[in-house]
């Protein structure tokens, strides 16, 4: 679909279900802390669960100023898994635009002296000069894409993880950034947790001896994985929401009748839109293995996997799984879906476990907890939360605690992990050269197609 047909089919469903132009400023109130010369100018794209998070956690920081809002669906109420707003199914772009205002009051100040606009077409903010920065929560498969071409429209970014769904569309989406000399920050949020960081501070300065195994555990036993595993019949194809532009949800991804359990949150479980538990949670987890063994430019040398798929018509990711990971440095990571969700780091002389989400640490021996970091030794700093430190970052035009490049190699060990259960047999990986060694067919499956005319 062309830009000129979008817009004037966007332009028509505006008209039905009446998107405001703007919300005027005198709907926001008045006498803003910061002045206007010293806010970021903030678009919000992808406005499900977690994108309306995110709308708020930086709605409360008083140097942002929203200024738009965007969604390919102007709102319906079949967001079954909307956990982020209990007791709440209905997200996208209306229903964003009456929480903000609502946020907004809670928070008792303006966040815009012009007025919120609201879009379907993501394109449209990014042609504007008033917009500094992008806040991108749409499904995975559109991560790159956008962020990509945020970077070369000079917006800084901050993309829900996993950053990219595929491993060549990183290195796209890190050079972009680079090049245009942006700041991303990758949702991997749970890196900034205090505990976190003095876990791995912890580890770097020995408390544990030397970091011999990393062993991560991801179980797929939620409701919705239970839901997930009993839901194996066919899904018939059904009428497209009103409001809904499916086409252009599904933009890259290959087109595929609209059924409801396609779409709002259950996309993770299907190959073509997601990648599973492994890419969702998996990427919290998996990121914090590689911060912890300083693998954050890097990642591992060998990978095997195994895994069982959910095995119903539809949804076609692995359920289950066993994997295993070997860094040049000797550190392995061992992967299960089995267990409490979070990881343990097994060094010669004790333990420590880390709980996601949360960040709750135990130890053995549990003294190791008690112990104090010297000024003199390994200090990883702490973060103000993510969403500020990204605040910060695009002032400072430093580097995020999960910049470009951290979230480009937490996601490629995501993907190479799906890719050796795939392919059932072991991988090496070239993480300087960024290749699989001697197997072709794995590594045509580092590469997402994309569904004309999108192209990075």
């Amino acid at each position: 679909m062309n830009r000129r047909r979008f817009l004037k089919i966007t332009g028509a469903a505006a008209g039905t279900v009446a998107i405001p132009a703007f919300i005027p400023s005198t709907a926001l109130g008045r006498g803003a802390a910061v002045a206007p010369s010293d806010r970021i100018a903030l678009a919000c794209i992808g406005l499900g669960g977690q994108g309306t998070y995110n709308m708020r956690a930086f709605i409360q920081e008083p140097d942002v100023q929203l200024a738009a809002l965007c969604d390919v669906n102007s709102g319906s109420g079949d967001y079954d898994m909307l956990y982020q707003f209990p007791g709440s199914g209905t997200a996208g772009l209306i229903p964003a635009r009456n929480r903000a205002l609502q946020f907004l009051a809670e928070a008792g100040r303006p966040i815009s002296e012009s007025g919120i606009s609201c879009h379907r077409d993501f394109r449209e903010i990014l042609d504007r000069p008033d917009v500094d920065a992008v806040c991108v929560s749409t499904p995975d498969f559109w991560h790159g894409l956008i962020s990509k071409a945020a970077a070369e429209r000079g917006k800084d970014v901050y993309c829900e993880k996993p950053l990219v769904g595929g491993i060549p569309e990183g290195r796209a989406v890190c050079e972009a950034v680079r090049r245009h000399g942006r700041v991303l920050q990758t949702g991997s949020h749970e890196r900034s947790n205090d505990s976190v960081r003095f876990a791995c501070e912890l580890v770097r300065n020995g408390r544990i001896g030397e970091l011999r195994e990393i062993r991560v555990q991801m179980p797929n036993n939620d409701s919705h994985h239970r839901r997930l595993r009993g839901n194996t019949g066919v899904k018939p194809a059904m009428a497209v929401p009103a409001g809904l532009d499916y086409d252009f949800w599904l933009g890259p991804a290959p087109w595929a009748p609209y059924t409801r359990e396609r779409c709002h949150f259950w996309w993770r479980f299907i190959l073509d839109t997601g990648a599973g538990e492994i890419t969702d949670r998996g990427a919290h987890i998996l990121d914090l293995a590689q911060f912890i063994n300083d693998a954050d430019d890097s990642g591992p040398v060998e990978i095997s996997a195994r895994g069982v798929p959910i095995g119903s018509g539809l949804y076609n990711t692995f359920i289950e799984y066993d994997f295993h990971c070997r860094y040049s440095n000797g550190v392995r990571i061992q992967g299960t879906s089995a267990g409490e969700r979070g990881l343990r780091l097994v060094g010669t002389e004790g333990w420590i476990f880390i709980y996601i989400h949360g960040g709750r640490l135990e130890a053995g021996p549990a003294r190791i907890l008690n112990e104090t970091i010297a000024p003199h030794e390994v200090h990883v700093g702490r973060s103000p939360g993510h969403h500020r430190n990204f605040l910060d970052c695009v002032k400072s035009r430093q580097k995020p605690v999960a910049h470009e490049e951290i979230g480009h190699r937490t996601a490629s060990l995501c993907h190479l992990v799906n890719i050796a259960m795939r392919v059932g047999r072991p991988l090496e990986w070239d993480p300087v050269r960024e290749t699989i060694l001697n197997d072709p067919e794995a590594d045509g499956l580092m590469r997402r197609p994309m569904r004309s005319p999108w192209h990075l």
